[in-house]
């Protein structure tokens, strides 16, 4: 198979994680998920990895905790999906480094930039959690952050839609997806791609993501080999 891109970062959702159960870790599904990631890596892409912290605590979803206070929490969440992610691309002989925006030394690397690139050179999976290790900003927002500061080609935003739509498709059947959409249009219209934050940032890096429908892992390689699945959000 020939790739189509050669540095991706994969956004994956907490709630991706999770599968039917909704909430906490389905390792079934992690490892079929980290199958796919390893067949990337042989296929000679450098795999960079952001994740969610959803399956485990929501801090927009808080109730009247303290922000700061409920985003530090859903920081924490993103750790352990980042671990039990390292674990089983461990276990398949794929080597993986974790890396943290907030220092916990114990546990997993301190987030640097320069490091991140050698070990994706060197054929290492990274996966980077905590966010941006700021409150107020989303997960999207850290990997549209991290994809530019690593040189990425692409983000692939694998999530449970299998594009981007005009409108909701589970409350509307007459729904239509994009093949293609620009960033103006998502920004101009609210369409749900990722936030507004992490969209502009995109924009203005010339940065394209592409959204696909995680229920068949298989999917991540089909993308990364330019097969014609989901949505791509370009300017171009």
């Amino acid at each position: 198979m020939e790739l189509k891109y050669k540095r991706i970062l994969l956004k994956l959702s907490g709630e991706a994680l999770a599968g039917d159960k909704k909430m906490g870790i389905d390792y079934n599904i992690v490892t079929d998920i980290c199958k796919n990631i390893k067949m990337c890596t042989e296929l000679g892409c450098q795999v960079a990895i952001v994740v969610g912290g959803g399956n485990f605590w929501r801090g927009r979803s808080s109730g009247e905790m303290e922000r700061t206070r409920a985003d530090h929490m859903g920081m924490l969440a993103t750790v352990i999906n980042a671990l039990a992610l390292a674990d089983s691309l461990e276990q398949q002989g794929v080597p993986v480094r974790v890396q943290t925006a907030l220092p916990m030394q114990q546990v997993a690397e301190p987030y640097i930039r320069n490091r991140a690139v050698r070990h994706l050179e060197k054929g290492r999976v990274v996966i980077l959690a905590c966010g941006t290790g700021n409150p107020f900003f989303s997960t999207d927002t850290a990997a549209a952050l991290r994809a530019a500061e690593i040189n990425a080609e692409v983000i692939f935003k694998a999530t449970m839609v299998d594009g981007v739509y005009d409108k909701d498709p589970k409350k509307y059947p007459d729904a239509v997806r994009f093949d293609r959409v620009s960033f103006s249009r998502v920004l101009a219209d609210s369409l749900e791609v990722m936030d507004s934050t992490a969209a502009s940032l995109c924009k203005d890096n010339g940065l394209p993501i592409l959204l696909f429908d995680l229920s068949d892992p298989y999917n991540i390689v089909r993308a990364l080999c330019g097969e014609d699945i989901g949505t791509l959000v370009s300017e171009d």
